[in-house]
């Protein structure tokens, strides 16, 4: 099996096979001497970004992040604004906010987390499951890249080490997204929305009298949820517990049920 590194692109190496050639016995040939150099700032490669990980200890980390969920999915079920919106509406900001609200329940619970290499499928395993005839079933798995931005997104927030109500109303300006396409009461929303990030800005002036940036880092910060996918969420934290069900479905159910 070739472990090297695959990060230098085909065309690359076949466009001019000589230089490439060269180049690479140049670094082949650099002195011993400086290998202490390169080795105490090592680079990281795209391989190692694109690996793909699963949780070193699922059995903890997925249980701490079934009970976020759960208590995410309740602090939207007890807004009143929310619960008076359309059925249609409620359904489509629940898609679109679950992932962020999850994220922010995992910062304000300093829930951490440690993740491995991805075992590989053995041949059998793979034939058994049809994954070679049907490969536009796999989902779509976690990967040191996307691991590595949610990461830097929990420790943003906990370096804020934000207040309670700092979280909650975070959470509302989360929830009360208008630019969700579609939405029956986008006006109530854009309204609902401005309300809590107001409520979040006079929270943070009474909390931090004397740091007139906090308000923006606070919501700069907030700005990186949205570069951490669903799938990664589902497929890291979630697929372990609930196997082939459908994580949004299972969402709906806790919403919605009386």
């Amino acid at each position: 099996m070739d472990n090297s590194c695959h990060c230098s692109t085909t065309s690359e190496r076949l466009s001019n096979p000589i230089l490439y050639n060269i180049l690479s016995q140049m670094e082949n040939c650099k002195p011993s001497l400086n290998s202490t150099n390169y080795n105490s700032n090592p680079h990281r490669c795209n391989c190692e970004l694109r690996r793909t990980v699963c949780l070193k200890w699922p059995s903890e980390v997925c249980k701490e992040a079934s009970a976020v969920l759960v208590k995410t999915i309740h602090f939207m079920k007890n807004l009143p604004a929310f619960n008076q919106m359309p059925p249609n509406d409620q359904f489509a900001l629940l898609k679109s906010c679950w992932a962020p609200l999850f994220v922010l329940g995992l910062a304000q619970e300093h829930v951490d987390f440690e993740v491995k290499d991805t075992p590989a499928d053995s041949m059998l395993k793979k034939i058994l499951l049809n994954r070679q005839e049907n490969p536009e079933t796999e989902r779509e798995q976690p990967t040191m890249a996307g691991v590595s931005k949610l990461k830097s997104c929990l420790e943003k927030f906990w370096s804020l080490d934000l207040s309670p109500k700092e979280y909650a109303y975070l959470k509302g300006t989360t929830i009360f997204n208008p630019d969700v396409p579609d939405l029956q009461a986008a006006d109530f929303v854009e309204g609902l929305q401005r309300e809590a990030q107001n409520a979040l800005s006079r929270v943070v002036q009474l909390l931090h009298p004397g740091d007139r940036e906090r308000f923006a880092r606070v919501l700069l910060t907030a700005s990186m949820l949205q570069s951490i996918t669903p799938s990664l969420i589902c497929e890291l934290f979630f697929r372990p517990v609930i196997g082939q069900a459908d994580l949004l479905e299972l969402l709906v159910d806790m919403l919605f049920c009386n």
